[in-house]
This record gives C-alpha cells, sequence and structure tokens, in this order.
C-alpha cells in the first residue's frame, strides 16, 4: 500500500495553497460533495439489497418518472451542501425552484448538480453519476434567483462522480481535470488520473441513434459520413445514455458526444446549468470543445433554472468537424 498517496482533501488543500486570498471555503464545499458521494456511491451498491430500486410513484419536474436512488440522492445532496455553511443557493434537477439557503448557514458558493444521472439505468446495473458545478454569488449584492443563471465561463470548479465497476470523482477547479477513486478500505478518493487530457481526435461517436428520424440533416450527414468508408476512417459507436459515463469515456478515449435538438425536443434534452455547463468547463479544462452548434456552451447565458441545450463535446477536432457541417446546412 503506498504510504504517500494524494487523497481528494489533500489535493484540494494544495490547491488552496495557491491562492493566497483563499478563505477555505471552497475546500469545504468539496469536501461536503465528497462526503455525499461517498454516500451515495455506498448506496448505488447496495441498491439491490436495501430495496432502493423501482420507482417513488411520483414525477420530477422534468416529467421524469422519479426513482427512489434519485430520493435519496437529492436530500443527500441537499443536506450536505446546506449544512457545510459554502453555499447560498442550490439548483437541482429534481427541484422546480432554486433553493435558498437560511442566512444563518449562508456562504459565498451557489451549486447546480444533478444528483443522479442516467438513473433509469440503476434497475439493470449500468453506470450512472451525479454532476455539479459551482459559481460565486456576486459580492455585495442582496441574494436573488437571478444570481443563479450565470454562464458557464463565470464557474470556479466543477466535476462528476461515475458509480461505474469503481467510483471514481473527476474535478476541475480551473487548472485542469484530475481524476479520483474511491478507495473502499480506505474510504477516501485517492489521484488516480493526473491531468487528464483528451486526444485531439477519437474514434468513436456517441448518439441515441434511435431518434435519427428526428434529426436534422447537418446531424444525419455527420453520422452516416462515420460510417462510409469512402469518407474517410469509420467511427466506433459507443452509448451508454448515462451522460457521465458516455462522457467519461470520451475524455478518456476521445471522440465526440452528442445531444442533438431534434423535432421532439427542438431545444436539445439536457439541461445546460448541471449537465451541459459542467462538462463544457470539463472538457474545455482537458483540451477538448463543447458547443450548442452555434456558440461555445460556456458562453451561453442562462435564462432559466431548468433551460435545455443542444450539445457537441468531445475532441476538439471532431467538434470543429461537425460544427462546420451544421454550418454547411444552415
Amino acid at each position: 500500500m503506498e504510504s504517500d498517496c494524494i487523497t481528494l482533501t489533500r489535493f484540494v488543500l494544495a490547491e488552496q495553497g495557491k491562492v493566497p486570498a483563499a478563505t477555505g471555503e471552497l475546500t469545504q464545499l468539496l469536501n461536503s460533495l465528497q462526503t455525499a458521494v461517498k454516500v451515495i456511491s455506498s448506496a448505488v451498491r447496495k441498491a439491490g439489497i436495501t430495496k432502493l430500486f423501482g420507482t417513488v410513484g411520483e414525477t420530477n419536474v422534468q416529467g421524469e418518472e422519479v426513482k427512489k436512488l434519485d430520493v435519496l440522492a437529492n436530500e443527500l445532496f441537499i443536506n450536505m451542501l446546506s449544512s457545510s455553511y459554502t453555499t447560498a443557493l442550490l439548483i437541482s434537477e429534481e427541484n422546480k425552484s432554486v433553493i435558498e439557503i437560511e442566512t444563518e448557514k449562508r456562504g459565498k458558493y451557489i451549486v447546480a448538480f444533478d444528483p443522479l444521472d442516467g438513473s433509469s439505468n440503476i434497475d439493470c446495473l449500468v453506470s450512472i453519476g451525479s454532476i455539479f458545478a459551482i459559481w460565486k454569488k456576486p459580492e455585495n449584492k442582496a441574494l436573488d434567483v437571478s444570481q443563479a443563471l450565470q454562464p458557464g465561463n463565470k464557474v470556479v470548479a466543477a466535476g462528476y462522480a461515475l458509480y461505474g465497476s469503481a467510483t471514481m470523482m473527476v474535478l476541475s477547479v480551473g487548472n485542469g481535470v484530475n481524476g479520483f477513486m474511491l478507495d473502499p478500505s480506505i474510504g477516501e478518493f485517492v489521484l488516480t488520473d493526473k491531468d487528464m487530457k483528451i486526444p485531439k481526435k477519437g474514434k468513436i461517436y456517441s448518439i441515441n441513434e434511435g431518434y435519427t428520424h428526428l434529426w436534422d440533416d447537418a446531424i444525419k450527414e455527420y453520422v452516416q459520413n462515420k460510417k462510409d468508408p469512402s469518407k474517410g476512417p469509420t467511427y466506433n459507436a459507443r452509448y451508454v445514455g448515462s451522460m457521465v459515463a458516455d462522457v467519461h469515456r470520451t475524455i478518456k478515449y476521445g471522440g465526440i458526444f452528442i445531444y442533438p435538438a431534434t423535432k421532439a425536443s427542438p431545444s436539445g434534452k439536457l439541461r445546460l446549468l448541471y449537465e451541459c455547463i459542467p462538462m463544457a468547463y470539463l472538457l474545455t479544462q482537458a483540451g477538448g470543445s463543447a458547443s450548442n452548434g452555434t456558440i461555445p456552451i460556456l458562453d451561453i447565458q442562462p435564462t432559466s433554472i431548468h433551460e435545455r441545450s443542444p450539445i457537441f463535446l468531445g475532441s476538439s477536432e471532431d467538434v470543429e468537424e461537425i460544427l462546420q457541417i451544421i454550418q454547411k446546412h444552415k
């Protein structure tokens, strides 16, 4: 066993040391997040045994069935974050409106999160995850719900947890992306993937091809090109249906992840604040790119907390290629 492993807590403290004016509040916030992730990881591993599979019989604000694990994960995130004394506003996929933290527990950060992404995959044991992004509350201003609507280029930290064959937390605090594996024997996240970088170009495309009939011509052309040897090297198709799993693979191996606008979802399906922005931030930090088809995801000014957006994310050359096709069809 290594005697000098870098845990997530140690890593974040070292990052804090690089910022002379740091108060330690972000460190405290990230610690509360990793605790929530550890508890969710444990619950996911035992879901079948503790009867956490199945649905509660309610639907959330997105019109999706609420799973028992969703409810648990959401409560965990809210409880951990609101009791960390570091947050002012919370935006959850599961809650219709912004959660305001009571004055005596209030801190300076705003957190948007999807407590359990890909939860339709829970019952069949496919990888699922949690996603989060953190912004700073504007200084010297009274707390206002509109402060939750900040663009991705103002993010101070973002990350995701992947509950797969192992549990991993992938995090960026603005200087690169690092991956931490949960070591169950010591209950700590240990740095295993230092300074993650996505290849400039990949060989994988990731999109739900069941919706081909709803795509516009640009998307059809791009995907068709990737299967046609006369148009260049063919790509492999990989699509899990959990955004965290698909994005994690995209960072590791390169390629492109696509969730376009369709005739059924003209604004796209994935949510901007707690799915698109955190992932776009991580991809950009890892040397990739992320666009809504017109502008970088990180430049979009959100107008509502559950706003949706199309997303094209991955290796910079692959994203550039699909953007050129979209441009050609305009």
